[in-house]
């Protein structure tokens, strides 16, 4: 039998507020702001990918406790290379 987890399943255990919005929703508002960010540019365009980043943050702080070590590096690094682009579109 595969090992292969439900995508229905929430990621990480909790009862947070966001425990009930579906993965799929999620990824797609994330990408939608994202793009509008880098499409926009200039400085409203920083302050969408600004705001996003720090979302992630917030979001990334509320989980370290419970990620693994390979995880938070993982989700550090998007954290920075957002950063980057944010910098990058000003």
């Amino acid at each position: 039998m595969s090992n292969r987890r439900s995508l229905r399943s929430s990621l990480l255990p909790g009862k947070g507020p966001l425990a009930k919005v579906p993965p799929a929703a999620a990824f797609l508002a994330v990408v939608v702001w994202f793009a509008a960010g880098v499409l926009v540019r200039g400085p409203v365009g920083a302050v969408l990918l600004f705001a996003l980043a720090a979302g992630v943050g917030v979001l990334l702080a509320g989980t370290w406790r419970v990620l693994a070590p390979a995880q938070r590096f993982g989700r550090v690094l998007v954290l920075c290379l957002l950063v980057a682009v944010a910098i990058s579109v000003l």
